[in-house]
């Protein structure tokens, strides 16, 4: 059994390929062929690698392979996808910024999180959630005035920094309403 997973052994189990993923190098006896790529895909769309009895997210393998260490937070998915363990894809963050990065729901319908259509007012609603705690910005006539209010509040609690993927940045990139 591992007691302790270290660069050194993750580098002697798997050599790491371009695409993200990790492959056999010295698999451990009757289990698997030298080459095959390593782990499987578990339900939530995840992929897992079992050593020693243990079962480890792939991703946390990866950052293992590349710094030597575990990350010190948690492991984030910079394009949301889930099965992408490249490791320029792959960034230390907090859970707040994790959680900040994921897709609409499946009800939005906007395109852009935060950004809904108020039926009864027949505008623009911006919001954004803050500790749990949702936050109006705001009801707007125009689409991008509501963005624009939820990209500067974004702004304003520093998720610039740590959340370039975030729906409103994009759509302002897109269509000319800030400049990079």
């Amino acid at each position: 059994m591992i007691e302790l997973l270290t660069q050194d052994y993750v580098k002697y189990l798997f050599y790491y390929h371009e695409d993200g993923n990790l492959y056999w190098k010295n698999p451990p006896p009757s289990t698997v062929s030298r080459g095959t790529k390593a782990g499987f895909i578990v339900s939530n769309g995840y992929r897992r690698i079992k050593m020693g009895g243990k079962t480890y997210a792939a991703h946390r393998i990866v950052w293992l392979w590349h710094y030597g260490s575990f990350p010190k937070f948690g492991v984030d998915h910079i394009n949301r996808k889930k099965i992408d363990n490249r490791i320029e894809n792959l960034r230390d963050v907090g859970q707040t910024c994790n959680s900040r990065n994921c897709g609409n729901f499946i009800t939005n319908t906007s395109g852009v999180k935060g950004i809904s259509w108020d039926k009864r007012d027949k505008k623009w609603l911006s919001r954004i959630t803050i500790k749990n705690k949702l936050k109006h910005l705001g009801r707007f006539k125009k689409f991008k005035n509501a963005v624009l209010a939820r990209l500067t509040a974004e702004d304003s609690l520093g998720w610039s920094d740590s959340d370039s993927s975030s729906p409103a940045y994009k759509y302002a990139i897109e269509h000319g309403l800030i400049e990079v």
